[in-house]
């Protein structure tokens, strides 16, 4: 499907409804008679939302997009986007607009009536920007990348884009793997978005200007030569900037072994994007409000990045490396406006782990001071176990706050020498007895299970803290208290110590979960377990290489959309796109990599680099060695 256009260099075919440039007024009408009547929630595509920036493209130099490939819902509640996008707006020569995965209803009848998909600002096709940036949260949302590219009208491979197209560009957690979806991006950008992102729309704007001849790109192949020419002399400027199209992968008995650069002006490696001065950076203190309920309907302030802990498992601590803090007036500050221009009445801090935020009891004290008499709740998630979780309870319980959340991700201690994650099982116990001594009622509970090395005394080690947790709750409250245990599938991630591991099998996880749902005695306690085959999809976009691509398209062509979404998981059409494609499952996601390997990844630098990496890992294998003769 190829979208409408309004821009001088497309022509809408008879028939169609033509569009304004500036804004889209009829397309906007036409959506609000025919087409929003048709599908669920249509607040959600339609824009117009309280602090939404919409400004005269005539006054502009750029257009950005920043895409989100999940619903509405799931996007609006993302800090990094409003972050992203209030950067952008305080930029007077650029405008930045938000679109969003349509949900399978609004696909539909976008598809009926040959319509674009739109920002929703300007309600402009997505064609029509200079630059479209993906933020990539969830591989399982990878095909909704390609739903949006091919509704807004951009070719899915990023080969047959010409200069006329715009640069495609994507950031977020995934993109520490980005192989699987290599042939769709023109620009992966690892680290901070802040600094890398307005560098790459203003060298991007200079570059297309440069090429182009009397106000026109060249089409075809000569197009492509030109967009080939601006994308390497971009990927050679900015160390940030990762153009898979320069890369070629070798492959031998199915593994990968080299990918080299096919022309030298591009870097060997890729250097993260980071901020420095994270207290400079201005904070979105006007974020966009929603019409509709979304996942997280509050203020949502980052009070730090980066994490002083180095769990074997957790990617985000190494990808987000160095720590940075903002100060507490700065926050406070950030606070009070967002509020001023919201009126949400939840406030929310923001890092990897709160309670090791320097200044924390001060910064929790404040807020509760400020806000308290405002009706304003504090939330506060990311809460570390250690002893100063015995005060936190009382530190931010309130009436209306009624449940506290840990992940203590695995309940003996030996299980926890081997992940670094350096808790206690006392600290853990009495912090929830001072929790239900402040009115917490319940508990929520983050676990893992098919870790290295994992047995079956670890797994009863979930069912003994989740059931001993209940009746502290019994002690204190006179009742068993609800606890809500989440256990997820372990997936191996890039950048991690653990990343050389392959992942467990369909059948062990199946049996994992049985055993757990029996073991338990409690009512109170609640247990939940991840989708398995979902899980083992996320091992197979988390661990592959660019061949997974064809996967990913396969799929999708298919009918993959909204997978996340356990109600549209459809795993068999992903295992038949796997088998068609004749990819290795086995290989692909339950074989370890030799430690000597070349890793898909590795062309990514992080902060320590891979010999750190290295180091942990055998460590690791030491310690899993002292817990096997121990069993």
């Amino acid at each position: 499907m190829r979208a409408w256009s309004c821009s001088p260099r497309h022509v809408p075919p008879a028939g169609r409804l033509q569009i304004d440039i500036m804004y889209n007024q009829k397309l906007k009408d036409y959506l609000a008679s025919h087409v929003f009547p048709r599908v669920q929630t249509p607040a959600q595509y339609m824009g117009g939302e309280l602090n939404s920036v919409r400004k005269n493209y005539g006054d502009v130099r750029g257009k950005l997009c920043l895409a989100f490939p999940d619903t509405y819902t799931i996007g609006m509640s993302h800090h990094g986007l409003q972050v992203l996008y209030s950067l952008m707006n305080r930029r007077e020569d650029w405008a930045c607009e938000r679109a969003f995965a349509p949900w399978l209803d609004m696909e539909d009848q976008l598809r009926q009536a040959n319509l674009p998909l739109y920002s929703l600002e300007n309600y402009t096709p997505l064609s029509e920007f200079d630059v479209l940036g993906f933020s990539l949260q969830y591989e399982i949302c990878s095909p909704n990348v390609l739903t949006m590219l091919d509704l807004g009208g951009i070719p899915l491979r990023a080969a047959q884009r010409t200069l006329a197209d715009p640069l495609v560009i994507a950031g977020g957690p995934c993109t520490q793997n980005p192989e699987p979806l290599a042939p769709f991006i023109d620009v992966f950008v690892t680290g901070d978005g802040e600094p890398s992102l307005p560098m790459i729309c203003d060298l991007w704007l200079e570059l297309r200007e440069q090429h182009r001849e009397n106000g026109k790109f060249a089409h075809g192949e000569a197009g492509r030569q030109q967009r080939d020419e601006a994308l390497a002399q971009l990927a050679a400027a900015l160390p940030f900037c990762y153009a898979p199209r320069f890369y070629a992968p070798e492959y031998v008995d199915g593994r990968l072994v080299s990918l080299l650069r096919t022309r030298t002006d591009v870097p060997e490696t890729i250097e993260p994007s980071v901020i420095s001065d994270l207290d400079g950076t201005p904070l979105p203190t006007s974020p966009v409000v929603p019409f509709i309920e979304c996942v997280h309907d509050r203020i949502a302030i980052e009070i730090m990045r980066g994490c002083p802990w180095q769990c074997r498992f957790c990617q985000s601590t190494v990808i987000k490396r160095p720590l940075r803090i903002r100060e507490v007036d700065t926050i406070i500050n950030g606070a009070l406006e967002s509020y001023r221009n919201t009126g949400f009445n939840e406030i929310s801090i923001l890092s990897l782990s709160s309670s090791d935020y320097p200044h924390f009891e001060e910064l929790v004290t404040r807020l509760k001071n400020i806000f308290t008499p405002l009706g304003v709740n504090i939330s506060i998630p990311s809460l570390r176990v250690n002893q100063q979780l015995r005060s936190v309870a009382e530190l931010i319980g309130n009436k209306r706050r009624s449940s506290l959340t840990l992940a203590p991700e695995v309940a003996r201690d030996d299980m926890r020498e081997q992940i670094r994650k350096k808790i206690k099982n006392e600290d853990l116990y009495e912090g929830c007895r001072a929790a239900f001594q402040n009115n917490f009622e319940s508990v929520k509970l983050y676990f893992m299970c098919g870790l290295p090395g994992e047995r079956e005394v670890d797994l009863d080690g979930i069912i003994e803290m989740s059931e001993k947790i209940s009746r502290i709750g019994k002690e204190v409250r006179g009742r068993f208290a609800r606890v809500t245990t989440s256990v997820s599938n372990f997936v191996p991630k890039s950048h991690t110590p653990y990343q050389w591991n392959g992942m467990q099998t369909r059948e062990y996880f199946h049996w994992a979960h049985e055993y757990l749902y029996k073991k338990k005695r409690v009512r109170s306690v609640n247990i939940k377990c991840h989708d398995v085959e979902t899980s083992l999809l996320e091992g197979l976009l988390s661990r592959g290489d660019r061949r997974i691509a064809d996967v990913v398209e396969l799929a999708w062509k298919r009918g993959a959309r909204m997978d996340s979404w356990r109600e549209n998981m459809n795993a068999q059409r992903w295992w038949g796109a796997v088998a068609d494609c004749g990819v290795d499952v086995q290989q692909a996601i339950h074989e370890p990599y030799p430690l000597t390997a070349k890793l898909p990844w590795d062309h990514l630098n992080i902060k320590y680099g891979r010999t750190f990496l290295e180091k942990e890992q055998n460590r690791s294998l030491v310690q899993l060695e002292t817990m096997a003769e121990a069993k």
